[in-house]
């Protein structure tokens, strides 16, 4: 490939529309405001609050710039969500409003006040527009069903019964302890306000089902969808193969114990032994074996046969999951988690090892960590190891903790010294390239 058309080829983010992003937020703080308007008298208070934290939440959605603006792009989610309320006359007056969201989290969520976000990270990982036709509906029937509300609604009730009520006068009176205590007791009651239950799970599942089967989506695109959500969190990334295949030169060689995982009480992340319960409870979508055992008398109730799995725009779909790929990698990056920028960014140069953007990108987050480490600032910008982590990302973080000043310098020069004859007409990576040599010289 000529230098000069690396340029051509090279992905460019969606630039963000703040107008729109403050004219959404506006429509959906007016709905808030309205609902607030209409709590009920009796512990009104204790109602106003939560609600507070979950506008307080939303607005953080949009302070972050997390939903996408790009036009066509939203378009195509409209139309997605216009073929199952066309279908379905009991949502023709639902004030919903569906958005993509920038999150490279495998996930998607009725966040109240009618916001519903589909992630990039999970749209990237579905097969066609049928499974995320459920996911939408799966969504759908959360806010359908009220069910953020009834959770709040059952907190407040619990909150205030005697028998806490009881506790709470029992702590006050305790001579020492009494903050801990109070946060043990109203953690255990909010745990069950702030997720959605098993059984609001599978009763989201079967509306969605409901939904779909009205529509022209093929509804096993439901079991399917669940397949890909129960295997979502595995680790498919042979991580310490993929830094040492991108990041050794003969001038400065891989070394194994940037990899190496500290042990000890101070160093490293901890080791978990398995525990089936426990992996379950740590995955993104926890129970979709079950949930997938409830729902398929539901499907196999109905006709399956002459659906499409993509009724839509199947050509469509498969650009956004391509372009979504990057857009992760970018938003991850313009939100300073400089590790999760980098670990899609290998994820994708296992696909793509030449691509403009991603060889620019991986220089990019180095000679960022080195910038941030010289201004002790790092730690803001990386993740740390954690056992709620994939074993894969973990070694990445440790890699990153492992790596001295001068190692972020040389690593990102020799990396991207490789392919500076090619892309040089590449202004991104020039200035990347600049970046490093001036790193390296220092």
């Amino acid at each position: 490939m000529p230098a000069g058309s690396a340029q051509s080829l090279a992905f460019s983010p969606a630039a963000e529309d703040p107008a729109l992003l403050q004219s959404l937020l506006t429509e959906h703080e007016q709905h808030y405001k309205a609902g607030i308007t209409r709590l009920p008298a009796a512990y009104k208070k204790d109602y106003a609050a939560i609600y507070q934290q979950r506008w307080d939440h939303i607005k953080t959605v949009f302070d972050k710039k997390e939903i996408y603006t790009e036009q066509t792009a939203q378009q195509y989610l409209d139309a997605l969500v216009a073929a199952v309320v066309k279908a379905n006359p009991v949502l023709q007056d639902s004030a919903f409003h569906c958005y993509f969201s920038r999150s490279g989290v495998p996930n998607a969520s009725y966040l109240g006040e009618g916001l519903i976000l589909f992630n990039m990270g999970l749209f990237c990982k579905l097969e066609n527009e049928s499974q995320a036709a459920f996911v939408i509906c799966h969504e759908i029937a959360h806010y359908f069903l009220q069910h953020s509300e009834h959770s709040i609604e059952k907190y407040v009730s619990t909150l205030n019964s005697e028998a806490v009520q009881k506790e709470l006068r029992r702590i006050k009176r305790s001579e020492y302890g009494k903050r801990a205590l109070v946060d043990k007791l109203v953690k255990g009651l909010t745990f069950g306000s702030r997720r959605h239950s098993r059984d609001h799970e599978a009763q989201a599942d079967s509306m969605a089902v409901e939904l779909m089967r009205h529509t022209p989506f093929d509804i096993t695109g439901a079991l399917t969808a669940l397949g890909i959500l129960d295997r979502i969190d595995t680790d498919t990334l042979n991580t310490a193969a993929c830094l040492a295949q991108l990041f050794h030169a003969k001038e400065y060689p891989f070394r194994e114990k940037w990899i190496a995982r500290e042990e000890g009480l101070l160093g490293g992340h901890a080791h978990l032994e398995r525990d089936s319960v426990l992996e379950d409870s740590l995955k993104t979508h926890p129970d979709c074996r079950l949930r997938i055992q409830l729902l398929e008398p539901v499907v196999n109730r109905y006709q399956t046969s002459g659906r499409s799995a993509n009724p839509v725009d199947g050509n469509k779909f498969a650009a956004l999951r391509h372009t979504f790929a990057y857009e992760i990698v970018e938003y991850a990056y313009v939100s300073d988690n400089y590790t999760r920028s980098l670990y899609h960014t290998i994820a994708l140069l296992q696909q793509h090892p030449e691509d403009p953007y991603l060889v620019t990108q991986a220089g990019r987050i180095l000679n960022g960590c080195y910038a941030a480490q010289k201004a002790h600032t790092l730690g803001k910008r990386i993740e740390l190891p954690s056992p709620g982590f994939s074993p894969g990302y973990n070694l990445l973080l440790q890699f990153i903790q492992n790596l001295y000043p001068e190692d972020f310098a040389a690593i990102s020069y020799y990396y991207l010294h490789r392919h500076v004859d090619r892309l040089s007409g590449y202004p991104a990576f020039t200035k990347a390239y600049n970046t490093s040599f001036h790193e390296i010289k220092q």
